[in-house]
């Protein structure tokens, strides 16, 4: 590893912005203040989110947490009563009726789940100064946003240790006033907000509470100010004078009624020492607080690290600079480190939403949810491979706190037991009820499989059986059992009604029969349930697994979106949902099934991109690293890399030229990198399937298998190698660029395999 490389050690010196500082090698910086918040840095523990602007006269940084959705009538929203009519439908479908599921519904119309939405900004005003030399940066090994002006220095850090955002000034100047300000883009009108500001003996509380318009429900920001100068309250915050240093300690609840703000203090208080709670010991307590954070984020995101062996002086640039030159390794090297950091601090009480964590505008696209028909998945692609079990941690619990709706939905919609997942969910609500004629999300049968999938690879590759998981797969057959009713003329299942998240066949309406992705996520649920939970049940799963219909091969040689006779495919679409056989499941592969892989190539090259959105993209180059087409993931790279879809703060956009704040680019990019470098099956490991144009070399470090083995990488021209640590003994088929050979691993004991060029 060389030095550039090697963690937490300057790769570069750059005088951009006057002096020469170091540029860490997993970080960005850049030479002036966040003037969007789009543009602000990250931190995050996984419930709060802070977004860092950096400015020295009006230092702002909003205040996010996962729990703040607001009102919209939706809460109490049921799925539709279905069951007692879905009999006629499957008849109408049957018999050739292609517009029948489109009155399969109650009649209501779209109702959007909560909307997630920022808290407000704790605001920082100082007078202004002679303009000095100014870098703000991200350091992601530790979640830091830094920023610096002459003597001036800001530290801010969300805290995973003591979930507390904690932000460190010094040198503030004569003067300087503090505020909880709630006016963001598109905040309420008649959002009821109270301040509060007093004396302590640490220096000030300031508190805001906003009230919900027509709702019990209110949030309250409480921040601790501990300083060495003197405070005086005037509202809605305070003024400071004659200070050397500031700590700001910063907390956001949700919840009914009145805050209790002496509770809120409490809590802060217990998180300083004895001298923390004298005004001299702010320096000290926040070395505390962040040692103590640091200890647990850095050794998480170090877990898996990449160097592309890019050029030194392209990495020492700003990423404001580094965005726009696509083809740089230096920028590949960044967005895989941004993406961890970001993916990393945005789960923790729930996985990232479509925003991650993070948001500066109350009126968020999509609500802010998490989409998960596609996008939520997506972007936690990585975690198993990339060693970030938080990451998992946070989808099981969004999983599992929701289960009891998802039996709702199942009973409600198709009058069966086990459980039905919604596509779109606010993290409160797991019920089925956001669907329309055109989005008929309520009867899209295969997300309960899709959202387990990634329970199901973290248990292989740690080598554990969760019980939980095992009785949420147990439901999940129980569903297609009860479901799985009616058969074709050749005596095979058919799933029906059916849908292909988001598409509709060129030649019928929405709801079908036997979408590809429902005739894989049934398969998968019933042979991994079975697998799961041995004795009677497990015959009979595998049985009905054994009875659903073959994946079709249309006259164009593509694999059918739909598996129905007749039903034309519509290929200039985003999603990808067809092709779940092969990305994340092993069921299409070009070693076992290489007709269908063949099948499923075809497809990926006659799919369009329809309207360029950054998952469609990366969900293309995921399923092409498992078909081993280097060309398709380096073209699909291409396209986001040089469609203009990464902001300053490196967080991306759904659409080309930063349109639409959004996290799935951002987090997705590291799965793609990783597919397309290692991938790992319980029973194999495939070397540098797809390897993209323009690495021709690099270190790939930490990352885990899913036979219980972590793998290092190393490649150049001349040749490869790979060093494996298993945790257990196994047996693999190895693959590599030259061919196939078993491979024993022994538990404890390191494996050095050299390989030709990749």
């Amino acid at each position: 590893m060389t030095d550039e490389a090697r963690p937490g050690t300057p790769a570069a010196t750059s005088g951009t912005g006057g002096g020469r500082y170091s540029v860490p090698v997993h970080g960005t910086w850049e030479p002036r203040p966040a003037a969007r918040w789009e543009d602000a840095f990250l931190s995050g523990n996984g419930t709060h989110g802070a977004m860092v602007f950096g400015d020295p006269d009006d230092d702002r940084v909003i205040v996010n947490h996962h729990r703040l959705v607001r009102p919209n009538g939706s809460a109490g929203a049921r799925p539709p009563e279905l069951a007692d009519r879905l009999a006629d439908v499957q008849d109408r479908l049957l018999a050739g009726d292609v517009t029948a599921g489109e009155d399969f519904t109650d009649g209501r119309p779209l109702l959007w789940v909560q909307p997630f939405h920022p808290a407000f900004q704790v605001r920082l005003r100082r007078p202004s100064r002679e303009p000095g030399e100014y870098r703000r940066e991200a350091d992601f090994t530790t979640g830091v946003v830094r920023s610096v002006c002459g003597g001036r220095r800001s530290e801010v850090f969300v805290s995973r240790a003591d979930d507390v955002i904690a932000q460190y000034v010094t040198a503030p100047g004569p003067t300087a006033e503090v505020t909880l300000d709630h006016r963001l883009p598109g905040a309420p009108a008649d959002l009821a907000v109270e301040h509060g500001a007093v004396p302590v003996p640490e220096g000030a509380l300031l508190t805001l509470c906003a009230r919900y318009p027509g709702s019990d429900l209110a949030y309250t920001g409480t921040t601790l100010l501990l300083t060495d100068g003197a405070v005086r309250p005037g509202l809605p915050g305070v003024r400071v004078e004659g200070a050397r240093s500031m700590l700001l300690l910063t907390r956001v609840r949700r919840h009914p009624g009145d805050p209790d703000v002496l509770a809120e203090l409490r809590a802060l208080r217990g998180l300083l020492s004895r001298a923390g709670r004298t005004a001299e010991g702010a320096e000290h307590a926040h070395a505390r607080l962040l040692a103590r954070h640091t200890a647990l984020h850095r050794a998480a995101y170090l877990r898996v690290t990449l160097d592309l062996g890019a050029d030194p002086a392209e990495r020492a640039l700003p990423g404001s600079e580094l965005v726009g030159r696509p083809r740089s390794p230096a920028l590949l090297e960044r967005l895989f480190a941004a993406g961890r950091h970001h993916l990393l601090s945005a789960s923790g009480t729930l996985p990232p939403r479509l925003t991650g964590l993070w948001t500066g505008d109350w009126d968020t696209a999509w609500s802010g949810a998490f989409t998960t028909d596609a996008n939520l998945n997506l972007q936690t692609a990585s975690a198993a491979a990339a060693a970030l079990p938080e990451v998992t941690e946070a989808h099981a619990a969004l999983v599992h706190g929701q289960l009891p709706h998802w039996r709702d939905n199942a009973r409600a919609v198709f009058g069966t037991r086990g459980v039905l997942a919604p596509a779109h969910t606010d993290g409160e609500s797991g019920h089925v009820y956001h669907f329309s004629r055109a989005y008929p999300l309520h009867v899209w049968s295969a997300g309960a499989d899709w959202l387990l999938k990634p329970l199901v690879d973290h248990d292989e590759t740690h080598g554990v059986r969760d019980p939980r998981l095992a009785a949420a797969l147990a439901e999940t057959a129980r569903f297609y059992e009860d479901f799985l009713t009616r058969t074709d003329e050749e005596g095979h299942l058919v799933i029906v009604p059916s849908y292909s998240p988001e598409n509709r066949p060129a030649n019928a309406s929405w709801v079908t029969a036997n979408a590809a992705m429902d005739l894989s996520a049934a398969r998968h649920a019933l042979r991994t349930a079975a697998a799961r939970c041995p004795g009677p049940d497990a015959e009979r799963w595998r049985a009905l697994a054994d009875r659903l219909p073959p994946h079709r091969v249309n006259a164009e040689g593509a694999l059918a979106e739909w598996a129905r006779p007749g039903l034309l495919d519509n290929y200039d679409h985003r999603h990808l949902s067809h092709l779940y056989g092969v990305w994340p499941l092993d069921e299409i592969n070009p070693y076992d099934t290489p007709r269908l892989a063949e099948a499923a190539r075809r497809a990926l090259e006659l799919r369009g991109a329809e309207n360029d959105s950054a998952h469609g993209h990366l969900h293309h180059a995921l399923i092409a690293a498992r078909l081993r087409d280097a060309g398709r993931v380096t073209d699909a790279l291409g396209k986001v890399l040089a469609g203009d879809f990464f902001h300053v703060s490196l967080m991306s956009g759904h659409y080309p030229g930063r349109h639409v704040y959004n996290a799935d680019a951002a987090h997705t990019l590291p799965a793609v990198l990783i597919e397309a470098l290692i991938q790992s099956t319980p029973r194999r490991l495939v070397l540098f399937p797809a390897r993209p144009a323009g690495l021709p070399c690099g270190e790939l470090r930490g990352v885990r298998t899913r036979f219980g083995a972590t793998a290092d990488l190393v490649w150049t021209p001349e040749g490869a190698s790979a060093v494996l640590r298993p945790d257990r003994s196994c047996h693999v088929e190895l693959v590599t660029p030259s061919g196939t050979a078993p491979l024993s691993l022994d538990a404890g004991e390191h494996r050095v395999l050299t390989l030709g060029p990749p």
